[in-house]
């Protein structure tokens, strides 16, 4: 017997007047927006050109929902190809379906070619936008909700999520509550954006090692929250295939955290170029120079000091 549970939204859609807003694409909307403000205060502790994230992220995002969405479509065709499927529907992004680690791969295509046009250290911008990354994501995982999707086994337990009957699932069509796996994912990655942050301080983290930890971190909670998924994904040797790309994307990332190791007695550090000058006038430093680091979603005003970066 169920003690509580929350109930789901009785629409996916926000209804001002005429218009019809799904709540899905607005909380992904929200996600992007908070992850680069957050990014852009980071970015900007480091020394970076203030607006350089904005404009990164009006190449990455679209990068991002296009990789995301053919992330989810590969790897789940039987939702829009065969017998009574209509492929057209795999254009309908504002219905959910966004494969978290296309939109990833697919971002970071854009913010690469962006930095790479801009000069700017790919690495040492990729860890300033980690953090801000898990923050964005644990948003949009609520417009989950508002789908009642991504819902995990049947639970009793008093946070379970109920469930309406025309979305609950073919073999359990009786059964109300379910383990809200959006929002065991949204805790994660809030969690996860802590420890991120912790460990940069710590540890000095630098490099890509901060977005490598991103990687890790996200993949650890990915996997087991994969595993009480009920939906429909295709199976490899009797896993998810998800959760097969958390376990390789997991180990890669400790990888890279191992072998990027700062080399004893490393003096040097690398710049953050500004948005506006050429990359060739932004080679190495020396150790006498001021450091900022990436610590924390908050940050105070450089203004007065000189942009520098770790390396």
């Amino acid at each position: 017997m169920t003690l509580a549970a929350f109930p789901s939204p009785a629409s996916p859609y926000l209804n001002l007047g005429p218009l019809m807003l799904h709540w899905y694409s607005i909380m992904v909307l929200i996600g992007i927006a908070v992850a680069v403000a957050i990014g852009e205060r980071r970015w900007r502790a480091a020394g970076g050109a203030p607006g350089t994230v904005v404009d990164v992220a009006a190449i990455a995002v679209p990068f991002g929902v296009v990789g995301g969405r053919l992330y989810y479509v590969i790897t789940s065709p039987q939702l829009y190809f065969g017998a009574g499927r209509h492929p057209v529907e795999a254009l309908y992004v504002w219905h959910g379906g966004l494969g978290i680690w296309g939109a990833v791969a697919g971002g970071a295509l854009g913010a690469w070619i962006a930095a790479h046009r801009r000069g700017i250290n790919f690495a040492t911008f990729a860890d300033a936008i980690a953090p801000a990354l898990l923050v964005g994501q644990a948003i949009g995982r609520i417009g989950c909700w508002f789908n009642q999707e991504l819902y995990g086994r049947p639970t009793t337990l008093p946070w379970a999520v109920r469930i309406d009957p025309a979305h609950r699932p073919a073999d359990t069509p009786d059964i109300a509550t379910y383990h809200p796996a959006f929002a065991y994912e949204a805790g994660w990655n809030l969690a996860a954006a802590v420890v991120v942050i912790w460990a940069q301080r710590r540890f000095g983290l630098d490099r890509g090692r901060v977005f490598a930890l991103y990687v890790a971190a996200y993949t650890a909670g990915r996997g087991w929250i994969e595993m009480l998924r009920i939906d429909p994904a295709n199976h490899v040797l009797g896993l998810r295939l998800n959760v097969w790309t958390s376990i390789v994307l997991f180990i890669a990332a400790v990888i890279f955290l191992i072998v990027r190791q700062p080399r004893p007695n490393a003096v040097a550090n690398e710049t953050i170029p500004s948005a506006t000058t050429p990359a060739a006038h932004h080679k190495h430093i020396g150790s006498s120079q001021p450091r900022h680091t990436l610590t924390s979603l908050e940050c105070p005003d450089h203004s007065d000091q000189s942009s520098r970066s770790q390396t």
